[in-house]
């Protein structure tokens, strides 16, 4: 067994590696970018390691910074968590290829097969698991596009090779929108996966998303955990999962399950995965009737990692999958049979984004977490990196937290998360808990009728904001005690993190530099620190409403411009966002750069 496994992520799904390792009795290494340093994850680990500012780019997904924090901290495995570097083939087999240092995933050579959606497609094809009709080759031009459409019909859905969770998916719902939207798929696929590939699929009018767990040895051995139904997905991000589907029977839950598992044996995978399905839900079923074989399903694509809502599966079967991750990389055989898996009860999982929910989901710009009191009590689990007092940290994913709910059947496992939810107190930022509360007086949600573009397409926006008003929360101002100081250092000797607490009564707040500690970067060259965009041009100015990546601008100076066109778009919590402008002019003043990042309030652009 591993001595010390370093976790290349941060948040939750850290500790939640963490906490599976400490159970197995290894040590733990987090590392951290600069607007990280002081996480719930850092916190967690035995030891914490910078690897750059707060961008992603440039920390999280710097592969040679992972491994040189586990060479330092003598690390003997690598556990990516999910997102970030975690289904990047390239990283994976940098780490094989790092002496003294083990992959916890698949092989390199699996992700890339599986990973990338048109060689999983051929993959899956070939074991007989049946696929949505679409391309297995990449599509490189409009014309392709507008073949596709002409042969299956709009609307086409394309989909970024590298892609999951509706990043680098764009619909084209006819041939005027195909070059629009494969050029913003091609861009997403390049920026968030380091791969513009993209290939094309039916869209499907009224799917159920059905995914199975499976977990594989290196023997061969390849067990399917049961399934989960993530359906309800707002913009194809899901915000709550749940197993058993409410929606299938047993021969259809196991026909989908050995196809999952077929096609795991096809592609020699092991470690965990999950194998992801398009269910055709029939608008006319009536309450209490299933789906049943012979109902349609098609493979969607392969998650070669672990999946954020593996939580659900852990509650029904009792199986840590995390924990087999870690046995399977070291090198350990399954110990246990397929018939020996059961699902027990019912199981549902609420991502807590900080969002709001009554404002299209918006994220959060920032906070403080003046309150955080998370329920409990039988049947109940939590996992998050969260106390009271923690700042948020928004240059990442909005998901600060998922609560677990486990019942003996699914009615009883709705009652309970209705306590659940009704518990859970959160002041200082929005979150979307208000949202699950409504889901759970939701008829159609509750009848389990709810496909994938229920939340998008049916749900009615003024439901959800009367949800927002009667159970949210405005963010609270600073209650703290003034006649208290308290400051956390951070001391960083080779990059390794070490933390200093000091607290002071009746004394006055210290000063300290921007940034709080040692692991900051240097002012520029020639001794300017950064400082706000001078506006040169005259006239009224385009700034940014939150804190991104900028993908792409597509103006310039001398241009003119009409009320709604795209001045630059924007990344922003995994999401692009088209900034446009709200009257027409010229613009006299281009502000920001591709790959530039900004603040809320950065000025963009200038437009007279």
């Amino acid at each position: 067994m591993f001595e010390k496994v370093l976790v290349a992520n941060r948040g939750e799904i850290a500790v939640r590696v963490m906490r599976a390792c400490e159970e197995l009795g290894i040590d733990t290494v987090a590392v951290y970018s600069d607007a990280d340093k002081h996480s719930g994850h850092v916190r967690y680990a035995d030891e914490a390691y910078n690897v750059g500012p707060a961008r992603a780019a440039d920390s999280y997904l710097d592969q040679e910074a992972i491994v040189d924090a586990a060479k330092q901290a003598d690390a003997d495995a690598i556990h990516p968590g999910y997102g970030f570097l975690a289904e990047n083939a390239e990283f994976a087999a940098l780490v094989e290829d790092t002496e003294g240092v083990t992959w916890v995933g698949p092989s390199s050579d699996a992700m890339q097969q599986l990973g990338e959606k048109t060689h999983a497609r051929k993959t899956m094809r070939d074991a007989d698991v049946p696929i949505v009709p679409g391309t297995t080759d990449p599509a490189e031009s409009v014309e392709e596009v507008h073949e596709f459409g002409d042969e299956y019909g709009y609307p086409v859905a394309i989909k970024a090779e590298g892609g999951g969770g509706g990043r680098g998916m764009k619909i084209v719902r006819g041939p005027e929108e195909a070059e629009e939207q494969l050029e913003s798929a091609q861009r997403e696929g390049e920026a968030y996966f380091d791969n513009a590939n993209v290939y094309l699929e039916r869209y499907l009018e009224n799917p159920r998303h059905i995914e199975v767990q499976i977990i594989a040895d290196h023997d061969g051995n390849v067990r399917h955990l049961g399934e989960r139904d993530c359906s309800l997905q707002r913009r194809h991000q899901k915000v709550v999962e749940e197993g058993p589907s409410p929606a299938l029977t047993d021969d259809l839950r196991e026909e989908i399950g050995e196809a999952a598992r077929r096609g795991a044996e096809a592609a020699g995978y092991y470690n965990a995965g999950t194998f992801e399905f398009l269910v055709e839900e029939d608008p006319e079923r009536e309450d209490g009737e299933l789906l049943d074989t012979g109902t349609d399903f098609y493979f969607l694509e392969v998650n070669t990692r672990i999946q954020v809502e593996h939580t659900v599966t852990e509650e029904l079967t009792g199986i840590d999958i995390v924990k087999y991750q870690i046995r399977v990389a070291a090198g350990e055989q399954l110990d246990f049979a397929q018939d020996d898996v059961e699902l027990e009860g019912h199981a549902i999982e609420f991502r807590i984004n900080a969002e709001n929910a009554a404002d299209d989901f918006a994220p959060a710009t920032g906070g403080t977490l003046e309150t955080y009191d998370p329920p409990g009590g039988i049947g109940v689990r939590m996992d998050d990196a969260l106390r009271q007092g923690d700042e948020l940290v928004t240059d990442y994913d909005s998901m600060v937290a998922k609560l677990i709910v486990h019942a003996s059947d699914r009615e009883e496992c709705l009652a309970r998360s209705e306590r659940a939810l009704a518990e859970y107190d959160v002041e200082g930022i929005p979150t979307i808990i208000p949202f699950h509360r409504l889901m759970l007086t939701d008829e159609t949600f509750v009848t389990g009728k709810h496909t994938t573009k229920y939340l998008d397409q049916d749900l009615d926006e003024e439901r959800v904001a009367d949800a927002q008003e009667k159970w949210g929360s405005d963010a609270a101002a600073s209650d703290a005690d003034e006649d208290v100081v308290e400051r956390d250092f951070t001391v960083e000797v080779n990059g390794k993190r070490f933390e200093v607490n000091l607290e002071e009564r009746g004394a006055a707040s210290l000063a300290t530099n921007a940034g709080d500690g040692g692991g900051e970067r240097p002012t520029p060259a020639g001794g300017e620190s950064e400082s706000e965009t001078v506006v040169e041009g005259e006239g009224e100015t385009v700034e940014s409403e939150m804190q991104g990546t900028i993908l792409s601008v597509e103006v310039e100076e001398g241009d003119e411009v009409d009320a709604g066109d795209v001045l630059v778009v924007l990344e922003a919590m995994k999401m692009e966002n088209d900034v446009v402008a709200s009257r027409g002019g010229t613009v006299t003043q281009v502000a920001v750069d591709p790959e530039d990042s900004v603040d809320m309030g950065d000025v963009l652009v200038v437009i007279d």
